[in-house]
């Protein structure tokens, strides 16, 4: 997890500056301090649940998607009005990656944090039901008793949310994470139809 928000730090840091939320500084560095500040109260692992670190916690994934979605918003600015982003193919695929990824990692990890009371109540199973239903819970008999998904599972999730617009093989049970992959594929259709036309306009011209 700690992993993940560093790379969407260096993505963040990446974008060009008309996308951008403020310096580049400014998201990466409010970031840094949040995972530094997890890291600290609870070092080794994510096994205290206390308010302050779930607050801690949904903060830092409530910044990272509101970077990407901020991000992504000023991106299709730029294609309708013609910003500078959008003069050169180059600079504007390479904004469409750098967000389609940032997209990718920052809803991965706001699943990972909300699902079923976030990763410590997943670890103590405190709840019967789930609200993003995986393989192995839909169908117990192909895995473990003791399995529970981890972060990658939900990377997962993100990528195939971003990638087919729609649920794969993980089922939405709760409405918000209904809406929240509603979104996200709503996030992920519009930049990539929109970056790709309008690089193929500016690579025709």
């Amino acid at each position: 997890m700690a992993t993940a928000v560093v790379m969407a730090m260096v993505l963040t840091f990446l974008l060009p500056k008309e996308v951008r939320a403020g310096p580049p500084w400014l998201l990466p560095g409010l970031e840094g301090l949040v995972i530094v500040s997890l890291i600290c109260v609870d070092p080794w692992r994510i096994s205290r649940q206390t308010v302050a670190l779930q607050a801690l916690s949904i903060a830092l994934v409530c910044l990272l998607v509101f970077d990407a979605l901020w991000s992504a918003g000023w991106l299709v600015n730029e294609l309708i009005h013609g910003g500078p982003a959008t003069k050169s193919a180059d600079t504007l695929l390479d904004a469409g990656v750098l967000i389609w990824f940032l997209n990718v990692i920052a809803f991965s990890l706001f699943y990972w944090e909300l699902d079923s009371g976030g990763p410590v109540a997943r670890f103590n199973h405190t709840r019967d039901h789930p609200d993003l239903a995986f393989p192995q819970q839909l169908s117990p008999e192909l895995a473990s008793k003791t399995w529970r998904p981890l972060y990658t599972d939900y990377l997962y999730l993100g990528f195939t949310t971003a990638t087919a617009f729609s649920p794969t093989d993980v089922m939405p049970f709760a409405r918000w994470a209904k809406m929240s992959m509603m979104l996200q594929s709503t996030v992920s259709l519009v930049v990539v139809t929109l970056v790709v036309a309008r690089a193929v306009n500016v690579l025709a011209a």
